[in-house]
């Protein structure tokens, strides 16, 4: 069973910085495509970036382009999203998710993806 575990999350200023990691686990992830999600209080679950397991091509939602970077390390099954220039707005819980193949081509919908770790809270201070 796969399974995903986030980790990282913490209290920063803004203007900070914070990496989450996700480790992945369960299975062989060759085909995947690996996505981190936010979702804050009231409000829907929103795409953050995504990235394929083989090839490590990367999609980034429009409020953290420029900021937010996500990789993998395929050797240790993680997936880190480094987050730069925080904004009190990036405050919420953060979800790792894993899309199995044959992958969606809706990869910044939540729907799209079959397996989701349980969250990791970051807050951004002003």
């Amino acid at each position: 069973q796969v399974r995903l575990v986030e980790s990282g999350g913490g209290l920063v200023q803004a203007g900070g910085s914070l990496r989450l990691s996700c480790a992945a686990s369960g299975r062989t992830f060759s085909g995947y495509v690996m996505g981190w999600f936010r979702q804050a209080p009231g409000k829907e679950r929103e795409f953050v970036a995504a990235i394929r397991w083989t090839g490590g091509n990367t999609n980034y939602g429009e409020s953290v382009k420029g900021r937010f970077t996500i990789s993998r390390d395929n050797a240790k099954n993680m997936v880190y999203l480094q987050m730069n220039s925080l904004k009190p707005e990036d405050t919420a819980v953060y979800f790792c998710a894993a899309d199995r193949p044959p992958v969606s081509a809706n990869y910044y919908l939540p729907p799209a993806y079959d397996y989701w770790g349980q969250g990791t809270q970051v807050t951004v201070s002003s």
